[in-house]
């Protein structure tokens, strides 16, 4: 009842008080839109289309955001006027029943602990007051139907308040999560900077003349993944999965990479011309507008995980690990990818001229398709986003110590993982 006294309409606000909210929420937005706007137009004046596509789809999960937002707002009161029976509405919850108890059972003593609620002068008062609250009550927010049935409210009016800003910091969570893992891979690719400029020195040219004639288990290539345990599926798979932590892309890969791309599409004489790290980065670019975009199969995932926070189900011991295991598994696979691409220059015959040419196809990828790996990235980034997001919204709402944090093995989990 107490928080209710609290609550005015405009009829009771300052005008000033209303003026300055909405100057402040206008301001805000306009700066917001208009740096948008400018970093759109540095991208097309440095003809970055793929990240000006990816900024617009940022522009895009921000105008769904606004749709949420507002479809919220005007289901509030109808969403809270849905009533459940107690029974329903008892399952699982976040918190056990002993931590319910014991945290409604706290309020209730303080309540009982008051030494002059017994005075007949103080009690009357307290009615009084009590009263007069349910009567504003009754006036601004209308009658509770639920408590009038016995029942309760499907979702509180305060329940899809913290809902709408739970939203919100997921999407903004993501969109950061996904700039700064491609802020990561532009670190990583200036590393390669260095072996483009070694396809340029007349020692790389030497040693990759076409007159050269090789055995493909002689070349750098080939002494990398031609051994006995890439004979077999399992221990390939093995050797692949450790692979991943020492140089995912090392200095061999890049180079076969780079030549078996230049010589499926460009003329002979171009090797030296072409600039290999540009045209990966480009790419990453593209995919980069991909990745950013929540679809409806990741906001699908999302109201599943929400699911799973409930107690009893300890997500935090499985939860965390899914992302972790399909990433390893999909390092993995790239691994056993080019390993393949190596096997197949074998198959085509032991000896080799200059460079081995690698021949990359779809059919080296789940279900012939390569978009697939990069929809199990998106994936991870996006359930890696949820776990860091929901961590921040629940400790913000709830403190450090709340029922969705079952344990301080649960945040540790929760955010190393992560």
């Amino acid at each position: 009842m107490a928080d209710q006294v609290k609550e005015r309409t405009l009829e009771e606000t300052s005008t000033w008080a209303v003026a300055v909210v909405c100057f402040v929420l206008l301001f805000i937005s306009i700066v917001l839109e208009h740096s948008i706007h400018k970093i759109g137009t540095w991208f097309k004046k440095k003809h970055k289309q793929a990240l000006f596509e990816a900024l617009e789809k940022v522009k895009a999960e921000l105008m769904l955001l606004g749709f949420i937002s507002l479809l919220l707002t005007i289901g509030q009161t109808p969403i809270s006027n849905i009533c459940i029976s107690q029974k329903v509405a008892s399952t699982m919850h976040p918190c056990s029943a002993a931590e319910e108890a014991k945290k409604y059972g706290k309020k209730d003593a303080g309540k009982k602990d008051d030494g002059d609620g017994d005075k007949p002068g103080r009690r009357l008062l307290l009615e009084l007051a009590e009263s007069y609250i349910h009567r504003r009550s009754l006036a601004t927010k209308g009658y509770d139907k639920c408590a009038e049935k016995g029942k309760v409210a499907f979702v509180s009016a305060y329940g899809i308040h913290q809902l709408h800003i739970f939203i919100f910091v997921l999407a903004v969570v993501h969109v950061v999560y996904c700039i700064v893992t491609y802020a990561f891979g532009k670190i990583k690719m200036r590393t390669w900077k260095s072996w483009e400029e070694e396809t340029k020195t007349i020692e790389y040219q030497y040693s990759n003349d076409p007159e050269r004639f090789r055995f493909a288990r002689d070349t750098s290539f080939g002494r990398r993944h031609l051994n006995f345990w890439s004979k077999t599926r399992v221990t390939l798979w093995i050797v692949c999965f450790f692979r991943q932590f020492f140089g995912s892309v090392t200095k061999v890969d890049y180079l076969a990479l780079r030549h078996g791309f230049i010589m499926a599409h460009f003329a002979p004489g171009n090797e030296s011309r072409f600039d290999f790290r540009k045209y990966i980065q480009r790419s990453l670019e593209k995919d980069f507008k991909t990745v950013v975009e929540i679809s409806p199969v990741i906001w699908f995932v999302a109201v599943l995980f929400l699911l799973t926070n409930s107690y009893g189900l300890r997500s935090y011991l499985w939860l965390p690990f899914i992302p972790l295991v399909v990433i390893l598994i999909v390092g993995t696979k790239l691994e056993v990818i080019i390993t393949k691409l190596g096997l197949r220059i074998q198959e085509k015959g032991d000896v080799v001229r200059g460079a081995p040419v690698v021949q990359p196809g779809d059919d080296l990828f789940w279900f012939g398709k390569p978009r697939f790996i990069l929809f199990l990235i998106h994936l991870v980034l996006f359930t890696n986003a949820f776990q860091l997001a929901f961590f921040a919204w629940s400790t913000y709402e709830f403190n450090l110590n709340n029922c969705f944090h079952e344990s301080t093995a649960d945040v540790v989990i929760r955010l190393v993982v992560g």
